[in-house]
């Protein structure tokens, strides 16, 4: 007997609505690998009207007062809490993440985050004035930059959308949002959320697939296109948005090394490693995937390491001993199982290695050691629960290697040493370098990288400011 699906719609203009020509895509729960729902498969027509939405509410909106603005956000924030259960629903069955774990680590930050921007709303400030040639006086505006275009990915649909709206809206500026094809549930959700606070056409969502995003892109009426994904389409989000000149603002892919010196205490970093490398089926940009550590401890870390792996547990929603759920989604789970098929013989395979289950798309926690630097999988970002781990002789040697990867989101050392320790997070090339621990995040400092990793921030005043731009304005004091 067949179930119907349940209908997720776009939110536009204050409304919820079909694509204007009516397709749509299936959303997969990848807990049991079956259809729950289907979205719009948006076309130019929800794209124009979306921002045709955006760009109507923009100067209302622009001109209110931060306050204004603030008790917005806050707003905003308050119904996320109250309504904390139906996201985390929507969140779950669309991303089969531990119901617990989403309770914990997903709301609270989102809050959090929310009204942090909600506070900095209130300090669009400008350098001070003053008379810099004689009789004229200048000061400088921080104003909104627009409608902004963004995308959000299918790792934390939640999360990074209050990454995405939160300081564009703060600053003044209206958005128009697609989530991920696989996961826009809990975003639809969101809409209805935030509709019900924010003036109409502030917040508007558009689901899709590439095409739909390529089209918001590319469209003339946004003056921003922010993105997280990868690196893939971050640079086809770059070079669409160069026709129209539009600013860009990428949180790409990562591929964080895990440095690991010779007087660390093996225990807790294994532990401390193996839940950030781990956690969310290590679909993170900053997962602690790729571990660096010196020879002399290199066999009691793998050990360690290896036995943390097969003490991890991944499975239901429901059950609370579960670290991390399924993979997102069926490619996905391929391209991870491509990895760890292709590893080279000199590779071993220290723990899992393999598909877990016979339906959603489950895989086991992974240590894979006896690796090289150009080996593919340290190359390349796995988006998945599977650590790598090499093998270092001195300082010089795992700056070296640490760099030596295209991405430069984040990183971690682990030493007792406190010069050492500052003297790696001088040469990491990376746009975060945590000091024996891995993964915290707080609304006030900013999160994002370099090279292929990406450019602009995430959180913090500096986020913030990512959605402004800067006006000079001179008067005469003769006039």
């Amino acid at each position: 007997m067949s179930t119907e699906l349940r209908r997720l719609r776009n939110y536009i203009g204050g409304a919820f609505r079909d694509a204007a020509d009516g397709r749509t895509t299936e959303v997969v729960n990848p807990v049991t690998g079956e259809a729950y729902a289907t979205a719009p498969l948006s076309g130019q027509a929800d794209v124009d009207a979306a921002m045709a939405a955006a760009a109507e509410a923009f100067p209302g909106w622009r001109d209110a007062t931060p306050a204004e603005r603030q008790k917005a956000l806050l707003k905003v924030a308050d119904a996320i809490e109250e309504r904390a259960e139906e996201l985390i629903t929507a969140e779950v069955e669309n991303t089969g993440k531990p119901t617990g774990l989403t309770r914990t680590e997903e709301i609270p930050p989102m809050v959090d985050q929310i009204r942090f921007f909600a506070g900095a709303a209130r300090m669009l400030e400008g350098r001070s004035a003053g008379e810099y040639m004689e009789g004229l006086t200048s000061i400088v505006r921080r104003e909104p930059v627009g409608v902004c275009a963004q995308v959000a990915p299918w790792n934390y649909p939640m999360m990074m959308a209050v990454w995405k709206f939160a300081p564009a809206i703060a600053a003044g500026n209206t958005v128009v949002l697609k989530p991920s094809d696989t996961t826009p549930a809990s975003t639809v959700l969101l809409a209805e959320i935030l509709g019900s606070v924010l003036p109409t056409g502030v917040f508007n969502v558009v689901c899709g697939d590439r095409d739909t995003g390529r089209m918001m892109v590319e469209h003339d009426t946004p003056a921003m296109a922010s993105i997280t994904g990868s690196v893939r389409a971050g640079m086809q989000v770059a070079e669409s948005a160069s026709k129209g000149l539009k600013r860009v603002h990428l949180e790409l892919g990562g591929k964080a090394p895990v440095v690991v010196f010779e007087d660390t205490d093996i225990a807790k970093a294994v532990e401390d490693i193996s839940v950030a490398g781990f956690f969310n089926a290590g679909q993170d940009c900053t997962a602690a995937t790729r571990v660096l550590v010196h020879e002399s401890i290199h066999d009691e870390f793998v050990t360690a390491l290896a036995k943390a792996a097969a003490d991890t547990k991944t499975g239901a929603p429901d059950d609370e001993d579960v670290l991390f759920g399924p993979l997102n989604n069926a490619h996905q789970l391929a391209q991870v199982e491509g990895f760890v098929d292709r590893l080279p013989a000199h590779a071993r395979v220290e723990a899992g290695g393999r598909r877990v289950g016979d339906k959603g798309f489950f895989y086991a926690p992974t240590v894979v050691s006896g690796l090289k630097q150009d080996d593919e999988i340290v190359q390349k970002e796995v988006f998945g629960p599977v650590i790598t781990v090499q093998t270092f002789t001195d300082e010089d040697q795992a700056v070296a290697y640490a760099n030596g990867v295209e991405y430069a989101l984040a990183s971690s050392v682990w030493t007792k040493d406190h010069s050492r320790a500052m003297r790696m997070a001088k040469k990491l090339d990376f746009g975060c370098v945590w000091i024996n621990t891995h993964i915290p995040l707080v609304a006030e400092m900013p999160h994002g990288g370099f090279k292929k990793s990406g450019y602009g921030k995430d959180l913090s005043a500096y986020g913030f400011d990512d959605y402004t731009r800067i006006k000079h304005v001179m008067t005469s004091l003769d006039a």
